[in-house]
């Protein structure tokens, strides 16, 4: 072949994901970096597709295997009529509401909603979204797997206009969002509708150490999952390190997080109620609980108990890493870990409780 025919090629494409193709067509901000320090306060702009305000996030830490974005739903109106194939987890940060969730051709389903609920209208089921108050705005954060799906398949249409029907995860049961769903051993909980993850009764979580205490949730037979982790004044919990994705929301107390990659100086984010964080692919990283009531965060992330393939299976990360598994125990951590929790307690005049868990 000849130098002449080189020429006639065309360039290569333009080094961009077809999820990032599809943001900049939504013309909504993108929200990118490891933190963001209040949820209620991101500023919002109108996005066509929702008919609310919104703006997207991708933060470093998900690696765009899944994403997130914050929407806003104006008094007494509601969002366009959704369907989509990509995964969806909801939690809403404050207003109420009501969902109602079909299937092409099948019954509609009504629920009502509050700021804590946590659900997940079922994949490329129909959804649409309401504000129950005449006054005030209702604000969500959603967790979704559309970086994955867009990049893989790569063609809107199919993505937003598949009539495709999943009758294994949804079959338009009336009782769907209100059954109490079905509790398995390792403090998991698969259900549709969590009424209020800040109040739900958690179950103790030895291994993470600090007195800690957790529940697993399984949400509408998705491959997203999460769980909801709480931990004692003046301690904090072991490090450890696991895949791209876990979206890290914070409920209630004030404290920081450590995040480095291994064998890297670690990095300090201090966070309150509202907060989000996201760890990076195989950074290590640990919370620390400095305020004066409890600490509880959500997680919504990959790492599925039912349905495995996304990330680590989550009980490795329970294991010490001299073993194999993906934890620090806490006798094997930095020094430089203590002294920085023993100087966040003084400065918050909170007892620091951590002697007691050190072997």
């Amino acid at each position: 072949m000849s130098e002449s025919n080189f020429a006639k090629k065309p360039p290569l494409p333009e080094k961009k994901s077809s999820y990032r193709k599809w943001l900049e067509l939504e013309g909504i901000p993108l929200i990118e970096g490891f933190f963001m320090e209040d949820l209620k306060k991101v500023p919002l702009q109108p996005w066509g597709r929702k008919g609310g305000l919104a703006a997207r996030i991708c933060l470093e830490g998900a690696g765009e295997t899944n994403d997130a974005y914050v929407c806003e739903i104006a008094p007494g109106q509601g969002l366009k009529p959704q369907k989509h194939f990509f995964e969806e987890l909801i939690y809403v940060i404050s207003g109420k509401g009501a969902t109602t969730v079909w299937n092409q051709g099948g019954p509609k389903r009504t629920f009502e909603w509050q700021e804590g609920a946590l659900f997940s209208a079922p994949l490329n089921a129909w959804h649409q979204h309401f504000n129950g108050s005449g006054s005030e705005p209702a604000r969500y954060i959603a967790v979704t797997s559309a970086p994955i799906m867009i990049n893989l398949i790569h063609n809107l249409d199919f993505i937003f206009n598949c009539d495709f029907v999943f009758k294994d995860r949804y079959s338009s049961e009336e009782d769907y969002f209100s059954r109490p769903g079905l509790w398995y051993e390792g403090r998991m909980w698969e259900t549709n509708f969590v009424a209020d993850v800040r109040n739900m009764d958690l179950i103790e979580w030895k291994e993470r150490g600090a007195g800690g205490s957790q529940v697993r949730l399984e949400i509408s037979q998705n491959t997203l999952c999460g769980h909801v982790a709480q931990f004692p004044v003046g301690t904090y919990k072991k490090a450890h390190y696991h895949g791209p994705g876990a979206h890290v929301i914070i409920l209630s107390g004030r404290g920081y997080s450590l995040m480095w990659p291994q064998g890297q100086p670690n990095q300090r984010f201090d966070w309150g109620p509202g907060s989000l964080i996201v760890p990076p692919n195989n950074w290590f990283h640990q919370h620390f609980n400095a305020g004066a009531e409890p600490a509880r965060y959500l997680a919504l992330r990959w790492g599925s108990k039912k349905y495995y393939g996304m990330t680590s299976d989550p009980g490795e990360m329970d294991a010490d890493v001299k073993t194999g598994g993906l934890q620090i125990e806490y006798e094997d951590e930095d020094p430089v870990v203590r002294r920085m929790f023993e100087e966040a307690c003084a400065k918050s005049r909170v007892e620091n409780q951590m002697a007691k868990y050190y072997k």
